[in-house]
């Protein structure tokens, strides 16, 4: 039987995101000190570092050393997340319009499937809104429906990591730390954004905190 820190490196080489949501028991594993230097240990063998986002909320393994190897699989990775952030980003103000708060969605908050379909089947414009969003290639549906549409952009945010579903005889999904991962990537490209794609990439490789 594999053991728990034997978990963890799989899960950080697989390249997820490490929340108290997510993963709870690799989460608190990481808490400890002495178990996250033991992590440090392995994943410096494999040119990796274990590295935090969101004040530490969020683990994930990322490059110590970078070659042009490495270099090259950043870039592709930071172009990947700017692509698909501003489906994304849609998504997340749909689901806080629909919720009637004014607080983003973050780590640990619970998405009622249910209610935000009747929500959005009740108001036109929101309908429109979803069927625009659930064709983006991020989502990549072809339903008219918007009960398609919705469950096809659940399932893949869940399968990105985006969301959990504890439970599978329940439409209910919880947000987790990737989503503030994200926040942070948007900060960042905000306050860069006269650099261009490659340059912002560089970036956030020096920073360390993001890729």
């Amino acid at each position: 039987m594999i053991s728990q820190q034997g978990l963890v490196l799989e899960a950080l080489l697989s390249g997820e995101f490490i929340c108290r949501v997510s993963n709870e028991d690799s989460f608190l594993y990481l808490q400890d000190d002495k178990n996250a230097a033991q992590i440090e240990a392995q994943l410096n063998l494999l040119n990796r570092t274990l590295a935090t986002a969101v004040e530490g909320e969020v683990y994930f393994a990322g490059y110590l050393a970078l070659a042009d190897k490495e270099r090259k699989v950043l870039e592709r990775q930071f172009r990947e997340i700017t692509t698909n952030l501003l489906p994304l980003t849609e998504w997340l103000l749909l689901v806080q319009e629909t919720s009637g708060k004014d607080v983003p969605l973050t780590q640990g908050a619970a998405i009622r499937l249910n209610e935000l379909q009747t929500t959005i089947e009740d108001t036109p414009a929101l309908t429109e809104q979803l069927a625009k969003i659930s064709a983006y290639p991020l989502f990549n549906s072809t339903s008219k429906t918007v009960d398609g549409q919705i469950k096809q952009i659940f399932k893949r945010l869940t399968e990105l990591g985006y969301l959990i579903k504890p439970n599978p005889e329940k439409l209910i999904f919880i947000a987790t730390g990737k989503l503030d991962y994200i926040y942070e990537v948007i900060r960042f490209i905000d306050e860069t954004e006269s650099l261009s794609l490659t340059e912002q990439a560089d970036a956030a490789m020096q920073q360390g905190s993001l890729l």
